[in-house]
């Protein structure tokens, strides 16, 4: 079990060598230090494709050392589904999800952090997303949802519950899927580990599957995508 937990540890940290390059890049190649930061951000897309490429890699890698196929990272269908159904049902609560985040959480967000406080200054993240398209269309709609089930779903929620109860096993799991988010801020850390890791892991479980949960994040990632690149 300390094998999984230093597993689901390890991408948190991804992050920290890619940024850290990339501010001592920007360090030696602008004129200030506020210019480094601006392009450190400018460039989130490229190194939240670097995030991703890393996570495939860590899970092709657990897939080879513990020899597990698709099937046992959940995802087969189980009798009585319908890849139609499983499609339908991830849409639909990916669309609603969506909406959710919209509408409330990224406002709410943002008030927290202009209000209470965070490491990440309000407002300064998602525009940066949108201004590096192909990086970032990659990393968040072709990688992530793939990945991040595989790994926080698939195979995360499954190992956990060998030891823990099912409840245990997808609250570690949104822990360290909230973690993995840390770059956006403590509020970005809760509401996408807590509501959206929350969302996936229910999903999960209820279907016994990662399809439709692959789905709902599918679906979740590309409205995102749509409204970063409209504003």
């Amino acid at each position: 079990m300390r094998r999984v937990f230093l597993r689901l540890s390890l991408p948190p940290l991804f992050f920290l060598p890619l940024i850290i390059a990339a501010v001592i890049y920007f360090s030696l190649t602008t004129t200030n230090p506020e210019a480094a930061e601006r392009q450190t951000i400018a460039h989130l897309p490229v190194i939240l494709l670097g995030v991703q490429f890393s996570l495939l890699l860590l899970l092709i890698k657990i897939l080879r050392t513990d020899k597990l196929k698709g099937a046992d990272i959940a995802w087969r269908i189980t009798p009585g589904q319908t890849p139609a159904s499983e499609t339908l049902l991830g849409i639909g609560i990916g669309a609603a999800l969506a909406a959710l985040y919209l509408i409330a959480l990224s406002p709410l967000i943002e008030l927290a952090q202009t209000r209470i406080g965070d490491y990440v200054p309000p407002g300064e993240i998602m525009p940066a997303l949108g201004g590096m398209i192909l990086p970032f269309f990659i990393a968040n709609i072709v990688l992530a949802p793939f990945v991040e089930e595989s790994l926080y779903r698939g195979y995360a929620i499954n190992a956990l519950r060998r030891r823990y109860s099912p409840a245990t096993a997808a609250l570690i799991s949104c822990l360290f899927f909230g973690l993995l988010h840390w770059a956006g801020g403590f509020w970005y850390i809760l509401a996408t580990g807590l509501i959206a890791g929350g969302v996936f892991s229910l999903l999960f479980l209820w279907r016994k599957n990662i399809a439709a949960a692959f789905r709902a994040h599918l679906t979740l990632n590309t409205v995102e995508f749509i409204y970063i690149l409209s504003r």
